[in-house]
């Protein structure tokens, strides 16, 4: 097993040091970083409109299956 050295141990404290910061930095959310994305109640009717989708489309599959067969 390698022993680290003083010079080892500053770059991982180095290391470290920079990703902390880049979390930090990262960590602060403007409103022009979320100005694109939906809000709740456009999110929500889309939403629904893919769960009957999808519902209509698992109604569908047994039906169509047992015409395959």
């Amino acid at each position: 097993m390698a022993i680290l050295g003083d010079d080892d141990l500053e770059a991982i404290k180095g290391l470290i040091k920079v990703t902390i910061d880049e979390a930090i930095e990262e960590k602060f959310i403007t409103k022009a970083d979320i100005s694109h994305l939906p809000t709740k109640d456009e999110f929500y009717t889309k939403m629904d409109e893919v769960m009957g989708e999808l519902k209509a489309i698992r109604e569908e599959q047994p039906l169509q299956s047992h015409k395959l067969s």
